[in-house]
């Protein structure tokens, strides 16, 4: 029961966000035999962790493989990054797990949440090492969907999340 490539939510060349992974781009779409089935396999390819993911075609949305985000999304995380942080008042193991969470969903939104919470300006307190991790963690996840949202480079949109973030601060 062999589908079009039509059927396909991606074809090669289409950028795609793996929750755990962030922006990759579909190489190819192939069909290997495994354990004496055949399988229509995605081929992903993640530049900055120099990776190469194959996922099943059948399983892409159940893995949490989707398109890139909508510009109607990614402005919502935008807007979002310009909000209030809101930090919890828990223990930071307990809240680095949730962040990382939010992270590992792949979903802008939750992921600009924790840019904007994690974010420091100057003359605030300096972030402890794992924080400071998670934060360039989100920063990166995000400005990497919004390069491939916008069509510009990865430093030019983590330089737009950043004056945005700042711009913020300087309002506030």
């Amino acid at each position: 029961m062999a589908k079009d490539k039509k059927d396909l939510m991606c074809a090669p060349g289409d950028f795609v966000v793996y929750p755990t992974h962030g922006v990759g781009k579909v190489v190819n779409i192939e069909t290997q035999e495994i354990a004496g089935h055949k399988l229509r396999l995605f081929v992903i390819s993640f530049e900055g962790d120099r990776m190469t993911l194959k996922v099943p075609t059948a399983k892409a949305e159940v893995a949490g493989l989707r398109k890139l985000s909508s510009r109607k999304i990614m402005d919502n995380a935008l807007t979002t990054l310009k909000g209030r942080a809101r930090i919890k008042r828990t223990m930071w193991s307990r809240r680095a797990q949730e962040y990382e969470a939010k992270i590992n969903s792949g979903d802008p939104i939750a992921i600009a949440e924790v840019v904007r919470d994690l974010h420091r300006n100057t003359g605030q307190p300096d972030q402890s090492f794992s924080e400071r991790q998670i934060y360039e963690s989100a920063l990166d996840r995000l400005a990497c969907e919004v390069a491939a949202v916008e069509k510009i480079e990865k430093e030019a949109a983590t330089g737009k999340l950043e004056t945005l973030l700042t711009a913020k601060a300087v309002a506030a």
